[in-house]
């Protein structure tokens, strides 16, 4: 602040020195004694400029986040030093040897050299330095307390919409999550302080302009543990909740409700795209599953990355439908081809494989809801087992080269069908792998924000009705991602292992699980409800095959890192049975002749750690 005060005022000087000369050169000469009255005159309106300044405030403006609120407050701050220096030095000498229109000069001078200034550091910062003149904000725009760090909150307040009649959000204060510096504007909009600061300032705005405030959120703190002070503070004031963020071509920024994902955000990774686009660029892609929450986005990542053609494989009609709707019009250049079928067809996949010839091969097809896989235990061996395997085997008599097989966390010390099967699955792709010509990635990791028939848009229906929102404990909990950063890592993973033949494992670093109650609670409050008085919690008990808590690995495998930020490879020391592979088919058998009692039991002696009968630890 100090540094700025001092540039401003120095300005002023060299303004009124450089006005003075220059009005005297073109009126033939300084008039005598008129050196000691320049040096007095340039010392007042330097004085009177460090007053002007430092009474509104100049002084605390960011330079690299100047805005249009920063240059009115540049000019009010000139005028008001105009008007302290007229009436200074005519007390002084009644304005004998200052030229009225050096007066004019000194201020235009004044003024350029300040906006110079800021537009230079804008322009290092942002290259866009006419923006100091812009984004005011209309009459009507909605008022919102802005939590997010200042140079997020610059950024955000550049690109905020606006129409002919200003821009469409008027942002009151700025509340820091992290270091915040009280006093200092950002753009204009004041530093108010951190965001323990937010009840106190929610309630002092309220006073001040009648009317509580939209609080809105952007980086950082969208993460989960500022989310969650953020919605307990705001539901207790019976405000909304809303999300600032930058458009993906960066140019615009828009304000939408915060999204249950929004609640369980982790600060994002900087993951490397290069290796993915080099390993899809130019190939031909085969996703089973195409038509899925998982299926469709890994679709969607393969093919902004050039491949050579996309193939998606999916039983379900209207998903399919759907994903190559979506992709069709984001990738209108990109050959696509939507098959329909079911992975458990030998003959359908063996010639769609032949017929596409993929060079890549992810498999996301599975049957994954618990509680029905627990009742409907031969589809889910047939499905998640039998057409792994299916896969895996057309894939050897094509010209694939890498196999990437998508798992879960509910394949370790599985309780449940659905985690048993895909944990055979896993060692049934290992092995087919070893008579390959083709490298498999297999990939765990937990639950899909979002994804068809998960917890969020359960509680989704269940508060919109007014509620009870049901748990089965509260003391579960699950890990969380959102689709787009799963199926990023297991992308990434599947560039670590390129070697003819062989299989790796890795898992997801899935950060810290969560509280199912507690997702619960804060998706309650997003709607500016109360828990438990709004809207009930109610118990409902364990369903049959569920856990109490999920883990990513067994005790005999060993987790590395590779060098990929938020992946890690699995080393088992686990050896299968030599019978393994007689096992595996009258498994199958069982199954396709719906002999569940007989399918379950030989389930459990592939899978060890299975127990059908065991209670939720």
């Amino acid at each position: 602040m100090a540094i700025t005060l001092g540039f401003d005022t120095a300005a002023a000087a060299v303004s009124m020195a450089v006005a003075l000369v220059t009005r005297w050169l073109m009126t033939g000469g300084a008039p005598p004694d008129s050196f000691f009255g320049g040096i007095v005159t340039t010392a007042i309106f330097a004085g009177v400029g460090f007053v002007s300044f430092y009474m509104l405030g100049v002084h605390k403006q960011v330079w690299r986040h100047s805005g249009w609120r920063d240059a009115v407050r540049i000019v009010q701050a000139v005028g008001l030093a105009t008007l302290f220096f007229l009436p200074l030095v005519f007390l002084w000498n009644r304005l004998v040897g200052v030229p009225r229109t050096a007066i004019v000069i000194a201020v235009i001078i004044w003024l350029t050299i300040i906006f110079s200034g800021r537009m230079v550091a804008l322009w290092r910062s942002t290259q866009r330095p006419l923006q100091i003149f812009f984004s005011r904000a209309r009459p009507d725009a909605p008022m919102v307390l802005l939590i997010a760090q200042s140079e997020e909150a610059a950024r955000i307040d550049s690109l905020m919409g606006k129409d002919e009649k200003g821009a469409k959000v008027r942002i009151l204060g700025l509340l820091e999550p992290e270091g915040a510096e009280f006093g200092r504007k950002i753009r204009g909009i004041p530093v108010l302080g951190g965001l323990e600061d937010l009840s106190k300032v929610l309630d002092l705005l309220t006073l001040r302009y009648e009317k509580t405030p939209l609080v809105a959120v952007a980086g950082i703190a969208r993460e989960r543990h500022y989310m969650t002070q953020v919605l307990e503070v705001a539901a207790s004031r019976k405000t909304e909740v809303m999300s600032l963020g930058a458009a993906a071509d960066q140019t615009s920024a828009s304000m939408l409700p915060v999204r249950a994902a929004d609640l369980l955000r982790r600060r994002e990774r900087e993951l490397d795209v290069e290796p993915v686009a080099d390993m899809i660029e130019g190939m031909r892609v085969f996703v089973t599953g195409g038509g899925g929450t998982i299926g469709s986005e890994l679709a969607r990542q393969c093919a902004s990355m050039n491949p050579q053609s996309l193939t998606l494989f999916d039983s379900s009609e209207y998903n399919l439908y759907e994903a190559d709707l979506s992709l069709r019009e984001q990738f209108p250049n990109l050959p696509i081809n939507s098959e329909l079928g079911d992975v458990r067809d030998v003959a359908r996949v063996t010639r769609a494989i032949e017929q596409f010839e993929p060079d890549i091969i992810i498999h996301a097809a599975a049957l994954k809801h618990v509680p029905l896989m627990e009742q409907n235990v031969c589809e889910a061996i047939l499905t998640n087992v039998g057409g792994a395997l299916i896969t895996a085997k057309a894939a050897q008599t094509s010209s694939v080269q890498k196999f990437v097989f998508v798992s879960t966390d509910k394949a370790v010390h599985p309780d449940n069908v659905m985690g048993a099967t895909k944990r055979l699955a896993e060692l049934t792709v290992t092995r087919q792998a070893v008579s390959s010509n083709f490298s498999v990635s297999m990939v765990r990791f937990g639950n899909v924000l979002g994804s068809s028939g998960s917890v969020v848009p359960l509680f989704e229906r269940q508060i919109a009705k007014g509620g009870p929102v049901t748990l089965t404990h509260p003391e579960v909990t699950r890990y969380f991602m959102t689709v787009e950063e799963a199926s990023a890592l297991v992308l990434q993973s599947a560039t670590h292992n390129g070697s003819p033949g062989s299989a790796s494992l890795y898992v997801l670093d899935m950060g810290e699980p969560v509280r199912i109650k507690a997702l619960a609670e804060a998706m309650i409050r997003l709607k500016g409800l109360v828990p438990g008085q709004d809207i009930e919690i109610r118990t409902t008990g364990l369903r049959p095959g569920e856990k109490m808590h999920e883990k990513l690995t067994y005790n005999h495998e060993e987790v590395n890192v590779i060098g990929i930020e938020g992946i890690y490879k699995v080393a088992s020391k686990q050896v299968v049975a030599n019978d393994f592979d007689e096992k595996l088919d009258e498994l199958l058998d069982h199954a396709r002749h719906r002999r569940r009692d007989e399918a379950i039991k030989m389930l459990a002696e592939l899978v060890p750690e299975y127990r059908p009968r065991r209670a939720a630890e």
